[in-house]
């Protein structure tokens, strides 16, 4: 008989096995008796814990967006130079989709978005925060004189998240066949030098943790 756990903890179990089986058969395949199975509780002992499935998903989003917030907030809080907070916060954003690998298939899924527009905007904000916090730090870096001026900032920050939209995206069709962090360290080398517009200088992978 499979052990009762206070309603927290049950939940906490419940989510994280809707992550987890989501990066397994994708999120817009997931099903309810499929996360119950994974948990040892039939579908009506998952709906005590959240009423309906698009409860569930919103209670996923709301899951990686602390995680998320929490990390680039450490980031931010850091002293020393605008580019290796820079740097620190790709390296967080890659370090959590290694962690939780089904986040960009949440993030990008066209079903869950066209099905629940509360999941659309809540993940538009998060993304919005992430493109603001990223700009913010290019900024900084052009006031110290270590980046270009003439390069809008809100277009470099679009395009350094687009690096690390990508590599994830790639990543995840080689069968996660290389380092994410290593080989997003060196990408973003290349584009912190197109910043600088200087010749590409490596970063220290240091710099990403």
């Amino acid at each position: 008989m499979r052990r009762r756990l206070p309603a927290g903890q049950r939940r906490t179990e419940i989510l994280e096995a809707a992550m987890r089986l989501a990066d397994e058969v994708g999120p817009d395949r997931l099903t309810v008796e499929a996360i119950a199975g994974a948990v040892g509780l039939t579908q009506p002992g998952v709906f005590r814990h959240f009423p309906a499935k698009q409860a569930i998903w919103e209670a996923v989003a709301e899951v990686i967006a602390e995680r998320m917030t929490t990390a680039w907030d450490d980031v931010l809080a850091r002293p020393g130079e605008p580019e290796d907070r820079l740097a620190g916060l790709i390296g967080a954003q890659l370090r959590l989709i290694q962690a939780t690998p089904a986040i960009p298939a949440i993030l990008f899924s066209r079903e869950l978005h066209v099905a629940n527009d509360g999941l659309r905007e809540s993940f538009l904000a998060l993304m919005r925060r992430f493109h603001g916090a990223v700009a913010g730090e290019i900024r900084r870096a052009q006031d110290a004189g270590a980046f270009r001026r003439d390069l809008a900032a809100d277009d470099a920050a679009f395009l350094l998240i687009g690096l690390v939209q990508g590599l994830a995206v790639r990543w995840s069709l080689t069968g996660r066949a290389f380092a994410l962090e290593a080989e997003g360290a060196r990408l973003l080398s290349v584009q912190l030098g197109l910043l600088r517009g200087s010749s590409v200088a490596p970063v220290d992978s240091e710099a990403l943790a």
